[in-house]
């Protein structure tokens, strides 16, 4: 049988303008800055690029309608169809998509303006990482029966659905738009059918028309017509995280008659979850700590205009570390990635770039990008809370013009989705008696005590005290991190350093530290990769943020993965930390093992040093002889390095240039 809607992908032999008019071929997708928005200076290029392409007028019928899909570009697109203005879109993370059919020619010209320039109306502008400009995904044409469920609101799917549990059964809330083909039409309706993971039905239902004009309350404020049906589910399989991370398929069919016109399918989990201020986060009824990291979109010399390969990929070494949640900082991201989540059981923070300064003119481009998120990810279990805003106290000004805008993101939140919290993620200098920080439904904090200032035990202070003065409030740690390169060491590592012993200590103090207040709803590394942050200069490196449990290129784990692995992760093994260490002054060394095991033992050149019982981290002290071969044991499990004894300090090791201090 042959789909009813379809696409043909349009991302090979575009013509790319550069600012200063040189042309040349490119494929999608593609940025401009993977280079200079990765290579430091705080200098790579804002501005506008053009790209064009000509394509031929795809095969549809008289019955069927053409829409010019585009799935990301950065920051602001302007798409001309045959020298025709068809659209300016200002979101650099979302989709967007215009219609068309009425201006397909035989041969046809496609001229997309991309703008990335610097502006107070298009967020983000002020934030510790690089805006890459261009078409940095998918570009496809979509076709769709004329009579078809909505496509020109806010980029969402035209059928939304959300869930709730009672007893054993699940409930599903259904509703499908549709668009002016169908705007008005009372012959219309739409059958609902649910289908278990096999492709057996379990639930269906009908349903017609009911149109605003009718009175219906409108939950996005859709002006089309909406089909609203519930679906009870007898015994529901649920959405249960990453150890069942079960999902049903919803067909919506669009029906004229008996004639099906229009179909569409959507993935989505039956699944509770709530927050205890002294209990943490609950999934199904039972407690689900949510312990994380954070991930940004771009790679190694490729920037922004990744594969569905390296999202695969991010996913597997989120995956390997038994991560449970990722906050998708600090955009929206790729719908595919969001799928993988749905698929792993991971759970999300997903949240718009309302970030580090409030800018009087760009309050409505903060109610459109959330409008989109929402409308866009609806669908997705995975996702338990929009967030609204992050470090936005940074810039003191326009508090009040702030505030307001944060009240006025909450309200239409909880309008657009009553079924989801709301959070934002706090600035360390925030107070925690800020006004800003009361508004949405919980709260969590970016702190950095132990990198950017001193004392690690801070933190313990920052939780008990938050606790104690708030303890209806839900609190958790959107942010903490230090950075870690893996070329610089030390035997004595210490804050600043940018060592690789430091950063592994510093989370191994903090995973301590979690497991001393429970009662943290959440927990996000800051950050599972390396970044592009063009306008750093740290650690040797300049243009990037090192603060990643594995390296831009993701090529290597540092150490620091491996205590995240040890605590989380039920897979067997072991680590010998300082493997890159090779080089050793003294005449004794500490050597670390990770390992979720809780018995070790460490030989060196085939001598049985100490066996050790514990947990997650084990300390040994090893007296250096000329060559060590370095070899740890744990039933079956092993693991092995070679380090040597030295007279002088190996000068590589040392960081020549950057300090620990923050971006702004």
């Amino acid at each position: 049988m042959q789909a009813i809607r379809r696409t043909q992908k349009l991302m090979r032999d575009w013509m790319f303008t550069m600012a200063n008019g040189k042309k040349r071929p490119v494929d999608l997708p593609h940025t401009w800055n993977d280079v200079d928005g990765q290579d430091g200076g705080n200098d790579y290029y804002r501005g506008t690029c053009i790209y064009e392409k000509k394509v031929e007028k795809p095969q549809f019928s008289e019955n069927e309608c053409v829409y010019l899909q585009f799935q990301g570009v950065n920051a602001s697109a302007t798409v001309f169809f045959n020298g025709k203005k068809m659209c300016t879109h200002h979101n650099g993370y979302s989709t967007f998509r215009v219609d068309v059919t009425e201006e397909l020619l035989q041969e046809n010209l496609i001229r997309v303006e991309v703008d990335n320039s610097v502006n107070d109306v298009v967020y983000p502008q002020k934030a510790d990482f690089t805006f890459y400009g261009g078409i940095y995904r998918d570009v496809e044409f979509l076709i769709v029966p004329k009579e078809h469920f909505e496509l020109d609101f806010y980029g969402g799917p035209g059928v939304y659905v959300s869930s709730e549990v009672k007893g054993r059964d699940g409930i599903l809330q259904v509703t499908a738009y549709t668009g002016e083909g169908v705007k008005g039409d009372t012959t219309k309706t739409v059958c609902f059918s649910l289908l278990d993971e096999d492709g057996t039905q379990v639930a269906k239902a009908i349903a017609t028309t009911k149109s605003r004009e009718n009175g219906a309350r409108e939950q996005f404020g859709c002006e089309a017509d909406a089909y609203r049906a519930t679906l009870l589910v007898p015994d529901a399989h649920l959405w249960n995280g990453v150890k069942d991370p079960y999902c049903y398929t919803l067909v919506a069919s669009l029906k004229g008659g008996n004639e099906v016109v229009d179909q569409v399918t959507v993935r989505c989990g039956i699944r509770t979850f709530s927050i205890d201020p002294d209990k943490g986060f609950f999934l199904n009824g039972e407690s689900y700590p949510l312990r994380g990291v954070s991930r940004h979109q771009d790679f190694k010399g490729i920037g922004n205009a990744i594969s569905y390969e390296q999202m695969e990929q991010d996913m597997e070494l989120i995956r390997e570390i038994g991560a449970n949640t990722i906050r998708l900082a600090h955009y929206q991201h790729n719908q595919y990635f969001y799928e993988l989540c749905d698929k792993y059981g991971m759970v999300v923070w997903a949240e718009i770039p309302y970030i580090s300064a409030h800018m009087p003119n760009g309050r409505e481009n903060t109610f459109f990008q959330m409008r989109e998120l929402i409308i866009q990810n609806y669908n997705h279990p995975s996702i338990v809370t929009w967030g609204i805003s992050n470090e936005i106290t940074i810039s003191r000004k326009n508090k009040k013009d702030m505030l307001d805008n944060h009240h006025a993101l909450q309200a239409l939140c909880k309008e657009m989705d009553p079924t989801r919290v709301t959070t934002l993620a706090c600035y360390a200098m925030c107070e925690p008696f800020h006004p800003v920080t009361k508004i949405s439904d919980v709260v969590a904090w970016n702190l950095y005590l132990g990198w950017y200032v001193p004392g690690l035990f801070l933190n313990d202070w920052f939780m008990k005290f938050y606790h104690w003065k708030y303890p209806n409030r839900p609190l958790g740690y959107s942010e903490y991190g230090a950075e870690g390169m893996p070329n610089l060491h030390s035997a004595h590592p210490k804050r600043g350093d940018h060592t690789e012993e430091y950063q592994a200590k510093y989370h191994e103090y903090m995973l301590k530290c979690f497991e001393r207040h429970p009662f943290l709803w959440s927990t996000y590394v800051w950050n599972m990769f390396d970044f592009a942050a063009d306008a750093r200069n740290q650690g040797g490196e300049p243009g990037m943020n090192h603060k990643g449990l594995v390296t831009f290129d993701r090529k290597i784990k540092k150490d620091s993965f491996y205590i995240y692995k040890a605590w989380w992760s039920d897979e067997p093994f072991v680590h010998l930390c300082g493997k890159r260490f090779e080089h050793r002054t003294g005449k004794t060394t500490e050597v670390v093992v990770y390992s979720n095991q809780t018995e070790v033992s460490l030989y060196n050149n085939g001598k049985l040093l100490e066996t050790k019982t514990g947990e997650h981290a084990f300390h040994f002290k090893v007296a250096l002889e000329e060559e060590n071969h370095l070899e740890v044991v744990s039933s079956d499990l092993r693991d092995e390095a070679t380090i040597y004894k030295v007279r002088e300090a190996d000068p590589s090791y040392k960081v020549k240039k950057g300090k620990s201090q923050n971006w702004v």
